[in-house]
């Protein structure tokens, strides 16, 4: 099955017309998105938006073979111009079926949001699954019905990771399942950004007028051939350990979180404790623990190395600034008596041990930690120590890590990977 993207952006596209922000300024090039459609062996038109002709022709198709045309999301505004040729749009009732003339299988598939996802199914029995923007599939027609695993996913992967995740926990979407972000738009952080949070949920976004072979890669390494261009990149691979940095509020824990949030069944390991009596902590972590999916568990422990050591979901450790103060209080290191008298010493083991733990973990993890280095220098003696040992602390676990981001008023810096 051959699936052209005629457009990979936001209803409204990208930029959006006559908006001002940032976003909508830089989007040039690759980077400008018409409002998402896609054809599917030339046959299928699934969502008819504005220019859907113009778009059709710069990506080299001809909508003249079009039989069918389907309609995902609600359209609230003016009627829209249908192309001469085109036939009437369509919207597939939740859970019914239809074979079309030219072979393939529509199922409609109900979704939490208003509009309707497309279960489409090839001769040979490839299947892609579309779902409309800010949609999970959702009710018995959706993927848990389904008996095998899908070959692409299209959907709102930035909007809504959670959808993913969900796909992934019923085993409709697997390691081998190429994941499209489309339906972007000016909320979606521009260049780069953009791909590493996707390569971080096991997904990918393509230009507008790319073409996906829908089903077995052609070659090892290769998922789908882009207009113009011959095979298209294989998807990075995802980072198994990423340890993300930041100053206080500057957004490290809600990006540490954003990384997982298209995972299911991520252990949330809380490095914290409880403080007795303490409410502005409590509020803190139950601040925490509200943002977090549902499905996520958590943990409240210093007690890392065993947790790496197992098999078992993602681990989200958040933080490691915390787990040196238990650290420390273990090895009485605040003392300078017992500092000399053995606490660096067994102090660096624990951390030496900790880094080897991430080091040989065979699981996902993303480990948070306050940037202090910059800062003022501390004032006692206890307070350098401190400084000094979560520096050295940060720098080992870093060297484990095949991702490094440091977070700067919300703004997460790539510093390796």
């Amino acid at each position: 099955m051959e699936l052209t993207l005629l457009g990979t952006g936001a209803p409204e596209g990208l930029p959006r017309p006559d908006c001002p922000c940032a976003a909508c300024a830089t989007a040039l090039g690759d980077e400008a998105r018409a409002a998402t459609a896609l054809l599917v062996d030339g046959s299928l038109l699934l969502d008819l938006t504005p220019g859907i002709a113009f778009a059709a022709a710069r990506a080299g198709q001809n909508l003249g073979q079009v039989r069918q045309v389907l309609l995902s999301h609600p359209h609230d505004g003016p009627a829209m111009e249908i192309p001469a040729g085109l036939p009437q749009p369509a919207r597939v009732p939740d859970g019914r079926e239809l074979t079309l003339i030219s072979g393939q299988r529509v199922r409609a598939v109900a979704t939490d949001a208003p509009g309707t996802g497309y279960e489409v199914t090839g001769h040979d029995g490839e299947r892609l699954l579309y779902l409309p923007p800010g949609a999970a599939a959702a009710g018995t027609s959706g993927p848990e019905a389904t008996a095998a695993p899908y070959d692409t996913v299209l959907m709102d992967v930035l909007g809504r990771p959670d959808a993913l995740a969900r796909l992934r926990e019923a085993g409709a979407v697997t390691p081998d399942t190429d994941v499209l972000a489309v339906h972007l738009g000016h909320d979606v952080p521009a260049g780069r950004e953009t791909v590493r949070r996707l390569t971080a949920a096991g997904a990918r976004a393509v230009p507008d007028g790319t073409r996906i072979t829908v089903g077995p890669p052609p070659a090892p390494g290769v998922r789908g051939l882009a207009a113009g261009t011959g095979p298209a990149p294989a998807r990075p691979p995802l980072p198994r350990r990423t340890l993300v940095l930041g100053g206080a509020r500057s957004g490290k824990s809600l990006e540490a979180e954003r990384r997982l949030a298209a995972w299911p069944e991520v252990l949330y390991v809380a490095t914290g404790g409880t403080r007795d009596g303490d409410r502005e902590w409590a509020a803190r972590v139950s601040l925490h623990r509200e943002r977090r999916p549902a499905s996520w568990r958590t943990a409240e422990t210093c007690d890392l190395v065993p947790l790496l050591a197992e098999e078992g979901p993602p681990l989200l450790l958040d933080c490691l600034s915390l787990w040196l103060t238990d650290a420390m209080d273990r090895a009485d290191a605040w003392d300078d008596a017992a500092w000399a008298g053995g606490g660096e010493r067994e102090l660096r083991e624990r951390c030496a041990e900790l880094a080897d733990a991430v080091r040989t973990t065979r699981r996902t993890v993303v480990a948070v930690s306050n940037e202090v280095g910059s800062g003022i220098v501390p004032a006692t003696a206890a307070g350098r120590r401190y400084r000094d040992e979560l520096g050295r602390l940060n720098a080992a676990v870093a060297a484990e890590c095949e991702h490094v981001l440091l977070v700067v008023a919300g703004q997460p810096l790539p510093l390796k990977g």
